[in-house]
């Protein structure tokens, strides 16, 4: 079950991830995935699956209820998002540096803060649709290595990871559908 609820929230951050709920409950799933490991002695199903599906409720209604301070809320989201992403590649890899895993993770909210806050051009906000891209295919990679432990810690996972961050990028900026209609034209 546990795995399912990440492979859906990948998913549907993947195609959704430019709406701030939506991203919202991303990052609190994979920042609920990260907290986990860091607490191994939690191997109950039941309780992977409450802290979840808890911290990604708290990002979708923090985010939904928050439209009136939108700009902290993105801000937020884009360092912890930041900070998750850097904490789950440390993790996809299972690299342990101690104290440094938690530097390069500040490192990392960091670049998330400033990628939500620079990052946007015309109609597209690139920041949020990079960020949801990654978160994506982390939450997806996540839990389909807990179906398929074989693809653990392999260079499979990471070419997953890369593969659908890109089509997750290419679908939410529409990139093929203006090529598509410029070809019509």
């Amino acid at each position: 079950m546990f795995l399912i609820l990440l492979i859906v929230i990948g998913i549907a951050v993947l195609l959704l991830g430019q709406r701030l709920a939506v991203l919202g409950a991303a990052v609190g799933a994979l920042l609920g995935v990260v907290l986990l490991r860091l607490f191994p002695g939690t191997s109950d199903p039941l309780v992977h699956f409450g802290v979840v599906l808890g911290l990604a409720l708290v990002g979708f209604f923090a985010a939904a209820f928050a439209r009136g301070i939108i700009d902290v809320v993105i801000l937020v989201l884009g360092a912890l998002a930041g900070a998750a992403i850097v904490m789950a590649f440390l993790d996809l890899f299972r690299i342990d540096l101690g104290l440094t895993n938690w530097l390069l993770a500040v490192v990392g909210g960091v670049i998330g803060l400033i990628m939500m806050r620079r990052a946007r051009r015309g109609s597209k906000d690139w920041g949020m649709v990079i960020l949801a891209s990654l978160i994506g295919a982390l939450l997806v990679v996540r839990g389909s290595t807990i179906l398929l432990p074989s693809l653990e810690n392999t260079l499979i996972a990471t070419l997953i990871v890369v593969v659908l961050a890109a089509g997750g990028i290419v679908y939410q900026t529409g990139i093929l559908s203006r090529r598509s209609d410029a070809v019509e034209a």
